[in-house]
């Protein structure tokens, strides 16, 4: 099997996967490196990330609102199965 031409990389903006996007290119051999940051409802910090994501050499940069999906597959269930948070709640 040959190596990804495209690759989608979950990005959060720090250091780590910064790293990343120019190491897929160069080491890997990776031609296209689309970054992808989930919108939790952080507000104006995403695309300051989605600027960054390029300027480190991603060929596209994509923020996708995941709020009402993560709210209920993931929020609401732990709600209802009596979450408990640093042992508290």
């Amino acid at each position: 099997m040959g190596r990804a031409k495209k690759v989608i990389l979950a990005y959060s903006g720090g250091v780590d996967t910064s790293v990343c996007i120019p190491y897929l290119k160069h080491e890997w051999g990776v031609e296209e490196v689309i970054t992808l940051a989930a919108d939790l409802g952080q507000g104006d910090e995403l695309e300051p990330i989605r600027l960054k994501a390029l300027k480190s050499g991603a060929s596209e940069s994509l923020v996708v609102d995941v709020k009402e999906v993560f709210i209920r597959d993931y929020g609401f269930p732990a709600i209802w199965a009596n979450a408990m948070y640093e042992n508290r709640y």
